[in-house]
Formats: C-alpha cells, sequence, structure tokens
C-alpha cells in the first residue's frame, strides 16, 4: 500500500536502529518523552522500544486527550444526561472514561440516560436538527486537532438558529502542558523525569504548525522533533533527537515534514480564534490545575455554551488511590508499576483512564508491552534457576 507500507518496512527500521546504536554514546543516558498518545500506541504496537540501545528511554507524556481528562468534567456530562434529560453526545472512547460512583458515560447509558456516540462533531448538530423536541449537549474533548470541528459546529449553530443545541467543551492545549511538565517538581527540583527532548505530536502540529514547540528550545534547551505515527517515522525522530544531544543543540526539527508546516492551518486557528478563548485555569487529571492550557466558548456564543446554559459547576473529584494514572501521566512511572495494571484493570473494566483508549500508557502496554514483560520475567526465572542448580 502506497504511502504506509514504506514506513513500515523491516529491513530499514532495523536500517535506522543500527544507525541510532552506533551514534548513541554509552556513557550519555538519552531520556525522550513522546507526548502524544498514538506515539505511545505505535512505540509499543511495532515494538520500537526493543530496538532501542539501553541508554535510550521513552517517557510517557499526557498526551491521549482522553486520558488527561479529569473525573470532574465526566461527571458533569453524566449529570447533564441523568438529570437534565438530555441527549449528550461524544466520541466513542469518553464514554468508557471512569468517573465518580463507578459511574462513566456507558454506564449512565445503561441506567436508562440518552448518551449516544458520534463519529464527528457535525453528526452532534445533525441530531439536534433531527430533534428540535430535544436538547441535545455536544461532550467535547481533545487537543488541538479536534478543536477546528468544534468550532465549526458552534458556528452553525448560531448561522442556523439551532437552539437546542450547546457544547460542553473541554478542548485543552499541547504547549501549556508541556510547558507545565518542564516547571515540575519531577523535572526541575526533584530530577525524577529526566527529560532530553520531546517527540513532537503529529496531528496538533498539523493544526498549529511547529513554531509554538520553538519557545522549548530556546527558553528550556529541550530539542523537539515533530514526527509522524508510523513506525519509520517514530525511529527517524528519536535518530534525530539523539543527534541534537550529541551536538549540543536544541532546535526544533520536523520529520512530519509532508503534513505539518512552521505556521501551521492558518484558517483553522483562525476559526477556533473566532469562538473560543483561554480559560485561566484548567485542571487535567495527572496535572492538577494547569493555567491557560484550554479553551472556553467566547461569550458571543454563550447560547451554546451548556456551562452557561445549564450553569454548571465544576467540582474537582480526586482519582481512585490505587490507580496510578497520575504518575503514569507525567512521566514518574510506567503501567507495570501500578497494582492494578492487568488485574483489576484492564480494558474490559478500566479503573483509570490510561487504560481506556488505545492511545493510553497503560491500554497500549496491556495489548503489546506486557507478553514481552512476561518473556522477560521467564527469562529472569530461568537464570535464578541456572544457578541455583
Amino acid at each position: 500500500m502506497k504511502y504506509i507500507d514504506e514506513f513500515r518496512d523491516g529491513e530499514r527500521a532495523r536500517h535506522i536502529a543500527a544507525n541510532i546504536a552506533a551514534e548513541v554514546r554509552p556513557d550519555t543516558t538519552y531520556s525522550f518523552m513522546e507526548f502524544c498518545g498514538g506515539h505511545t500506541h505505535a512505540i509499543s504496537r511495532y515494538g520500537i522500544a526493543d530496538m532501542l540501545p539501553p541508554n535510550v528511554r521513552m517517557i510517557h507524556g499526557p498526551g491521549c486527550p482522553v486520558c488527561v481528562l479529569p473525573i470532574g468534567r465526566v461527571d458533569l456530562a453524566i449529570r447533564l444526561a441523568l438529570e437534565r434529560g438530555v441527549m449528550l453526545c461524544t466520541y466513542g472512547d469518553t464514554m468508557r472514561v471512569p468517573a465518580s460512583d463507578g459511574l462513566s458515560l456507558i454506564k449512565a447509558k445503561a441506567r436508562g440516560a440518552d448518551v449516544r456516540m458520534v463519529y464527528s462533531a457535525s453528526d452532534a448538530l445533525k441530531l439536534a436538527e433531527q430533534h428540535p423536541e430535544r436538547e441535545v449537549v455536544f461532550f467535547a474533548i481533545g487537543f488541538e486537532t479536534t478543536t477546528p470541528p468544534t468550532a465549526l459546529i458552534l458556528r452553525d449553530a448560531k448561522a442556523r438558529g439551532v437552539n437546542n443545541f450547546s457544547v460542553l467543551c473541554c478542548h485543552v492545549l499541547t504547549p501549556s502542558a508541556i510547558t507545565h511538565i518542564l516547571e515540575s517538581a519531577e523535572v526541575r527540583t526533584l530530577g525524577t523525569v529526566p527529560i532530553d527532548g520531546f517527540v513532537g505530536p503529529a496531528h496538533v502540529s498539523i493544526v498549529i504548525g511547529s513554531e509554538p514547540y520553538e519557545h522549548f528550545a530556546q527558553e528550556y534547551r529541550k530539542p523537539v522533533v515533530i514526527t509522524g505515527f508510523e513506525p519509520m517515522d517514530v525511529m527517524q525522530g528519536i535518530l534525530m533527537l539523539v543527534r541534537q544531544i550529541n551536538q549540543g543543540r536544541a532546535e526544533v526539527e520536523n520529520e512530519f515534514s509532508r503534513a505539518v508546516t512552521r505556521e501551521g492551518n492558518l484558517a483553522a486557528q483562525n476559526l477556533v480564534s473566532q469562538i473560543f478563548e483561554l480559560r485561566e485555569s484548567f485542571e487535567w487529571r495527572g496535572l492538577g490545575e494547569v493555567p491557560y492550557s484550554a479553551l472556553k466558548i467566547r461569550p458571543a456564543y454563550a447560547q451554546w455554551d451548556a456551562e452557561v446554559k445549564y450553569d454548571l459547576k465544576y467540582q474537582s473529584v480526586p482519582d481512585h488511590k490505587q490507580c496510578e494514572c497520575g504518575a503514569i501521566l507525567r512521566g514518574v512511572k510506567r503501567p507495570q508499576d501500578c497494582k492494578l495494571f492487568g488485574t483489576v484493570c484492564t480494558p474490559e473494566s478500566p479503573m483509570g483512564s490510561c487504560m481506556v483508549s488505545n492511545e493510553g500508557a497503560c491500554a497500549a502496554h496491556y495489548s503489546y508491552g506486557r507478553f514481552r514483560d512476561a518473556a522477560q520475567a521467564d527469562r529472569a526465572q530461568a537464570a535464578i534457576n541456572i544457578v541455583a542448580i
């Protein structure tokens, strides 16, 4: 398949892996955070971590929009569906995010709430037009990638006078989260999360361009390589990061040049700025309150803002005490460090948000990495047995 198979060629992958192994310095540790959940999934699915030298470490970041959605925001959506009787529409993964009292949107649906999965934001607006007697709310989540479609339906709802439609906006911003991580105690003070560079997100960068990441290279001296999601993309991006570290550079490089430009999609950016404005603060699961890290609907569209329309008051809710999603999203822990992983918490019955979406670190490791863990454990036990004999 043209433009797919070329980026999944095993021989080329081994060639890039050999270049990485040849260029890493044995006395240097390279720690790179892949921010986007798509990269986390690719690294696990294609066994990329196994092809890297031991001193090149990949750290999972908070780049899965479902994973960083706090419990309190899901609770708002559930209350709208159960208590206000609205038709609540959202994307598929969002329906399974654990909320308070053992609920999720899909469990609320089982209790009689009218919760519907949609494939696009425009599907929700169509439902509102088809059911003028019902109040329809679109539970909008995601990074900069999914924000323009939400802006488009808000503009269209106002233009067409669809007054029974509104949006519960939970769109968040990538650069603010990266800044928050770099300023965190784990990175700056405690040093428990060493970050030498970032694998920059692909889809997000198509919208916002590469320019917003230049701040991290200039101010924090952290190189960023924007990378596509195919295994060749990811491995080439890692090689480019290794070379920057070895050469003492901290720049923004664009491996995904076939889709990403420096300025990004200006039409999409202009549309978003017309409909949305910055929130002063927004809670992220695992990161806590992050200033200027999310969007809210402008007052001119307040009639279609579910928070205003239903006078919603946000209340923070702590995660399950034994769930390590927060630490995993910050890069402090790995999925296999969680006591619930693979036992109580599985994709079929997730206890935490990282196990819900296939872009979540726990779900990706459950699907691919746990077999490698089991094989390594078996080899370690065999070695112990040999020594004992």
